[in-house]
C-alpha cells in the first residue's frame, strides 16, 4: 500500500491497463472445484477468511459476490490482537485478511474459493502481492472445521494437477485461530476512495475480472 507520485502513477497506470486490455480476450474462470460443501450439509449464514494480499482489494470482490452478506477487513493468523501499524512490520504473525459471511444456499464454498484463486489475488506469489511484500501479504485459506479444510485443500491439488499456473499455488491451508476486525477507515476501503490510486491500478481490475468472468455471481451496489 505505496504512495504514488503523478508520473509514476501515470506510467503504472498505463501499463496496467495495457496487460489487462491484452490478456482480457484470454481470461477466464478457474474450474469449479470437483469436491463442494453442499448446501444441504449446513445451516444458516457461514463464514470463511482468505488473506491474499492487501485486503482492500480482496474485500472488495467478496461484497461483489451473490450470497455474500458481509466482508470484513482484519486481520488472522497471530497469537493475539493486534493492530495496523504492528501488523505492517511483518513480526505480529498476521496475515492481512477478509472474514467472509455468505449463504450457501446462494454460493458454495467452493465457489467461494474460485473466486478466491480466480481475480482476488495471485496464489503462486510467495510472501507478497502486487508492490505488497512481507509475511503478513501472504496467501492463505484460513478454514473453520474439517469440511472447510478439506474442499481447499482437494481444489489446491486440481489446480496444480491441471497445471493451471505457471508456478506451483503457495497458498497455505491452515486453522484459524482468530480473526480481528481491522480498524474501520479500512472497511470498504475501495467503494470509498476508488480513485485513489493504489485501487485503480491494484483493485478496480480485480472487479472487472470479476465482473467478466463470474456474470452470474457478481452483483453491483
Amino acid at each position: 500500500m505505496f504512495g504514488f507520485s503523478r508520473q509514476g502513477f501515470i506510467t503504472a497506470l498505463g501499463l496496467v491497463l495495457a496487460t489487462t486490455q491484452a490478456a482480457a480476450a484470454t481470461a477466464g474462470p478457474l474450474p469449479a472445484p470437483a469436491t463442494d460443501i453442499a448446501a444441504a450439509s449446513v445451516k444458516g449464514p457461514q463464514t470463511a477468511v482468505f488473506a491474499g494480499g492487501c485486503f482492500w482489494g480482496v474485500e472488495a470482490v467478496f461484497r461483489h459476490v451473490k450470497g455474500v452478506s458481509k466482508a470484513v477487513s482484519g486481520y488472522a493468523g497471530g497469537a493475539q490482537r493486534a493492530d495496523y501499524e504492528e501488523v505492517s512490520t511483518g513480526e505480529t504473525g498476521h496475515a492481512e485478511s477478509v472474514q467472509v459471511t455468505y449463504d450457501p444456499a446462494q454460493v458454495s464454498y467452493g465457489e467461494l474459493l474460485r473466486v478466491f484463486f480466480s481475480v482476488a489475488h495471485d496464489p503462486t506469489q510467495l510472501n507478497r502481492q502486487g508492490p505488497d511484500h512481507g509475511t503478513q501479504y501472504r496467501s492463505v485459506i484460513f478454514y473453520t472445521d474439517d469440511a472447510q479444510k478439506k474442499v481447499a485443500q482437494a481444489y489446491i491439488a486440481q489446480l496444480n494437477n491441471a497445471k493451471i499456473f505457471a508456478e506451483p499455488i503457495v497458498t497455505q491451508v491452515v486453522p484459524l485461530p482468530a480473526f480481528y476486525a481491522a480498524e474501520s477507515y479500512h472497511q470498504n476501503y475501495l467503494a470509498l476512495h476508488h480513485t485513489q490510486p493504489y485501487i485503480v491500478i491494484y483493485d478496480l481490475p480485480k472487479l472487472a475480472a470479476l465482473k467478466q468472468q463470474f456474470p452470474d455471481l457478481y452483483v453491483s451496489w
